[in-house]
């Protein structure tokens, strides 16, 4: 392998590694709001009073859920493990995000619309897709070998299936007007 071929490789796995603590941290975090209440979050109470909201109950489970799978999917990026199965997760709860709290106020995050949603989806796609460097978990064991593009496809798949299953879970409040109120 030449010099310039190694750098350049180097220099490809320094970036995925950037993008992976970043992200992967960030939806931790995020993850860690809902679940634990830190970083300003509103821990299990508050946020599963707002999944009851939304239409998924009991709440307080989902919330747990939906905060473990990011806290999860987070990790595992940031660590670079089990190659495309932290970004199908990731994916997963971004789609229901996305589908059931954001995409009714736009696209830009200052709206509350899904701005950030597509942000994290679209990472987690381009991190299944290609790996997760040689500085990650996976190339220190061998696992990098494990997975192909088609593993990454059908992880992701699987997400998606996740994101469906879990929307049809969902049980919005439907609302009602009387005459009285018409």
């Amino acid at each position: 392998m030449s010099n310039s071929i190694a750098f350049e490789a180097t220099a490809v796995s320094l970036g995925l590694l950037v993008l992976r603590v970043v992200v992967g941290l960030a939806m931790a975090a995020h993850g860690s709001q809902k679940v634990f209440g830190w970083f300003g979050g509103y821990g299990l109470e508050g946020t599963g009073g707002f999944f009851d909201a939304l239409g998924f109950k009991p709440g307080k489970a989902f919330a747990f859920m939906a905060g473990a799978t990011e806290i999860l999917s987070g990790m595992l990026i940031t660590l670079g493990l089990l190659g495309p199965v932290g970004p199908a997760l990731m994916l997963s709860v971004m789609i229901v995000a996305a589908l059931t709290v954001h995409v009714k106020n736009g696209f830009f995050a200052q709206a509350n619309g899904i701005e950030v949603t597509v942000l994290f989806g679209v990472a987690a796609i381009a991190l299944a897709f290609t790996g997760f460097g040689a500085f990650s978990i996976d190339a220190a064991t061998g696992l990098n070998t494990v997975f192909s593009a088609t593993e990454a496809a059908i992880a992701l798949g699987l997400g998606v299936i996740g994101a469906v299953g879990n929307l049809l879970l969902r049980r919005p409040q439907t609302v009602t007007t009387s005459a009285a109120t018409r």
